[in-house]
């Protein structure tokens, strides 16, 4: 069956990552068996295999797949200690990567090697009974290592080791459209592009200086902007990849989770030609992970409830990209439930904000604070409001803005709007207290010559900007310079908020080459960068959300001291809660008590359920974090147990725990648990923020 483009370019994806794990499997494994069981090496290794499986049964590779499952199995071994890295187990470990770096471009090409795979698959199998035969020795004059380019000819072999050199070649002397080349070496070339660039802007300087006249009415210097410019987009482009690269990973984790969760949900993808920085993309995978997963999570509705408002059983979650100018705009949409924003304010008020004073508009975007959730139910999914706080942070980090649209009963759709790239930046240029700055024009929603009219709502001063009333700053007071601004305002877009501020003037638009402040400088949260000039001075460029964040602070004089006396009050003071800590491993007890102690909760342990019982009979606790597998008995049996006395009967209990099966994730709600989390999944602050959430306390 032929392929569709997509699917093709899917697959020479695989084969190149393919190609690359493969070979560091065979380099780790080789210092495995010099070093030992090491289990640093062992756990890359099991890991190289583990994502090898994933990515080939994803691509169709059923066999390689099951080849990689199998040396998973041999790794699970070594890495539990029931096998040693000895030149037996290492030996068919190496000969598999090498067979499977030979049938991968075979049946990607699409040969037959059923027999060769099913002769890997017996030898693994006999390795991992213990019965192994040792690999023959390579026949005179045979390559050491098969070579990828001799795949693909069309003989029906029943195991052909390896192809006839004259076949070889013939495949060596086709062309080939693309080559691969580092990261790093691209990001030199761009950095060189952005030097020609920042020195054309100085030789255009001298001329004006030294001939008096516009440089732009010399022939030479403008053909030199030409090639300079298309230069400049071509180099850009080298490093463009479309946004279809990360649309199979989205497509699994909606699919993983519908499954999970008994949800019946369609994938769809628009606009999936559109082309993104490859680094700025990297930037947005999780993010758009989160969203998705979000989705399917807390939007969409089960097919039972969906039929019993009048939709149909399956939904629909949708990624739409789109290339907008200078901008990216990837929509997150599905059609589930909406956003409840009746229980985000509560949420929000129950975590000490004042939601009163927020418009809808505004309410929405308190889903993005900090450990703010409103799932029901705690597990490693959803529920420590860590999800939407992620996604804020990287578009904050990729000097992007995030837009939310939600209709009760009928969806809800996330924006990321991103530059295509973070390397050339359309900037507006402004002057402020004698200074230039740059602002990058995805972040500028007005820029207006005249001052725009202020009024003073609630105490403060405000413009109006459509029917939303936006604050308003002097940017020189925000940004710490002497004087006051009384000319043009502009008005930014944070992540999730906007500002407008009155500048001295406006400059014009410009592309700037940015570039980081580097390690010597303390960074600071109003820059994203700097450019030189031509004259050899140094534009700043601000950052939209660190200039906003800037603004409020000095509005509130308060803010600094609060900031500051935060992290103390949470550490220590007042007693927050008691919590008990069940699990047989001292480590993993010692760690938890000290991340919750130093919080502030009063914390003791337990060895198991029959200890943990014992110790709630002596002293009630305010919440149970538990593990599953202990002695005597185990998580499960402990929660059954505390939901099964009157006393104890509503007390909090989260399980904590390695096993991340549906089956195990159902026993624990069923027993009574209020949270279900999977320690792979875990950190501190979100360990911290389900507790809180779930003592009630913000």
């Amino acid at each position: 069956m032929p392929v569709s483009g997509h699917e093709e370019e899917f697959r020479r994806l695989f084969a190149e990552e393919a190609e690359t794990r493969l070979r560091r499997l065979a380099t780790e494994l080789l210092q495995l068996e010099e070093a030992g069981s090491n289990p640093e090496l062992v756990a890359s290794i099991f890991r190289d295999a583990h994502t090898l499986k994933g990515a080939a049964g994803m691509v169709g590779l059923t066999g390689i797949s099951r080849i990689a499952h199998l040396m998973e199995d041999l790794l699970e071994e070594l890495r539990d200690g029931r096998r040693l890295a000895t030149p037996e187990l290492v030996d068919p470990l190496l000969a598999t990567v090498d067979a499977v770096r030979t049938l991968i471009p075979a049946l990607l090409a699409g040969d037959d090697r059923s027999e060769q795979m099913a002769e890997v698959e017996r030898t693994l199998r006999a390795v991992r009974e213990g019965h192994a035969e040792p690999e023959p020795e390579p026949e005179p004059g045979a390559p050491a290592e098969p070579d990828a380019s001799s795949v693909g000819e069309p003989r029906p072999a029943p195991a052909a080791p390896a192809a006839p050199r004259p076949a070889r070649a013939r495949a060596r002397r086709q062309p080939t459209e693309s080559i691969r080349v580092p990261v790093g070496r691209l990001d030199e070339l761009v950095r060189l592009v952005g030097e020609s660039a920042a020195a054309h802007l100085r030789v255009g300087r001298m001329l004006a200086d030294r001939l008096g006249r516009d440089p732009g009415t010399l022939v030479e210097f403008r053909e030199l902007s030409r090639v300079l410019n298309e230069l400049q987009e071509k180099t850009m482009r080298a490093r463009m990849v479309p946004v279809a690269t990360v649309t199979d990973s989205l497509q699994r984790a909606v699919r993983d989770l519908a499954r999970s969760t008994g949800k019946t949900v369609r994938w769809e993808v628009r606009g999936e030609d559109t082309e993104l920085d490859r680094g700025m993309l990297e930037q947005l995978a999780e993010p758009l992970v989160h969203l998705v997963r979000n989705a399917v999570d807390h939007g969409i509705e089960r097919p039972d409830e969906r039929e019993a408002v009048g939709k149909p059983p399956h939904a629909v979650v949708r990624l739409h990209a789109m290339q907008l100018g200078s901008e990216v705009i990837l929509a997150v949409s599905d059609d589930g439930r909406g956003i409840d924003l009746a229980r985000v304010r509560e949420e929000a008020t129950r975590r000490g904000s004042d939601a009163s004073a927020l418009n809808d508009d505004e309410a929405l975007y308190l889903i993005f604070r900090s450990g703010l959730s409103t799932a029901g139910f705690i597990s490693d999914v959803s529920g420590r409001g860590v999800g939407l706080d992620v996604v804020r942070q990287a578009v904050d980090a990729a000097r992007g803005r995030i837009e939310v649209r939600s209709a009760p009963g009928e969806g809800t759709e996330f924006r990321v709007v991103v530059p295509i790239t973070l390397a050339v930046l359309p900037c507006l240029l402004l002057e402020v207290a004698d200074h230039r700055f740059a602002v990058p024009m995805h972040s500028v929603l007005v820029a207006q010559e005249g001052e725009m009219e202020a009024v003073h709502a609630e105490g403060r001063p405000v413009v109006w900007l459509g029917n939303q009333a936006v604050p308003l700053s002097d940017m020189a007071v925000a940004l710490g310079l002497p004087g006051a601004a009384g000319g043009p305002t502009v008005v930014v877009s944070g992540v999730t908020r906007r500002h407008a501020f009155r500048v001295d003037a406006l400059l014009g638009q410009r592309d700037v080459v940015v570039k980081g402040l580097g390690r010597l400088l303390p960074r600071l949260d109003v820059l994203a960068g700097a450019s030189v000039e031509p004259d050899g001075s140094i534009l700043l460029v601000l950052d939209a959300p660190g200039l906003i964040d800037r603004a409020r602070a000095t509005r509130h004089r308060a803010v600094p001291a609060v900031a500051v006396a935060a992290p103390a009050a949470r550490a220590g003071g007042a007693r927050r809660g008691s919590i008990l800590v069940v699990d047989d491993a001292l480590t993993v007890r010692e760690l938890q008590r000290s991340i919750l102690e130093r919080a502030g909760y009063e914390v003791r342990t337990a060895d198991d359920g029959v200890d943990a019982l014992a110790r709630l009979a002596e002293q009630p606790s305010d919440l149970v974090l538990t593990d599953v597998e202990m002695p005597r008995m185990d998580g499960f049996a402990l929660v059954e147990a505390i939901r099964g006395q009157p006393s104890l009967s509503t007390l909090p209990i989260v399980i904590l725990t390695s096993r991340a099966s549906d089956e195990d994730r159902r026993r624990g709600l069923e027993a009574g648990a209020d949270g279900y989390i999977v320690k792979s999944a875990f950190d501190e602050s979100s360990l911290l923020d389900a507790v809180e959430r779930l003592l009630g306390r913000p």
